[in-house]
């Protein structure tokens, strides 16, 4: 089954996140709850964890910002 990796709102006012780093490489294999990128927002970096185990899809590039609830890439 595919899993969306999206976007998360970290915070109550938080709008839109920019993908700093994607720290498992396209087509690399994560665990779930594994650090799978840095967030930059409201002026912090967070790193997200994966939300589930399998081949990682990236479709959102490095140092683009997206609206929370965008999809940056899926787990098979």
């Amino acid at each position: 089954m595919t899993v969306e990796v999206l976007l998360p709102k970290i915070g109550f006012s938080m709008q839109e996140g920019q993908v700093a780093e994607w720290l498992v490489s396209d087509g690399g294999t994560v665990t779930e709850g594994e650090p799978l990128f840095s967030l930059e927002a409201d002026k912090s970096t967070n790193e997200v964890e994966a939300p589930a185990s399998g081949t990682l899809r990236i479709v959102a590039s490095v140092g683009e910002t997206y609206e929370v609830g965008t999809v940056l890439g899926y787990i098979d």
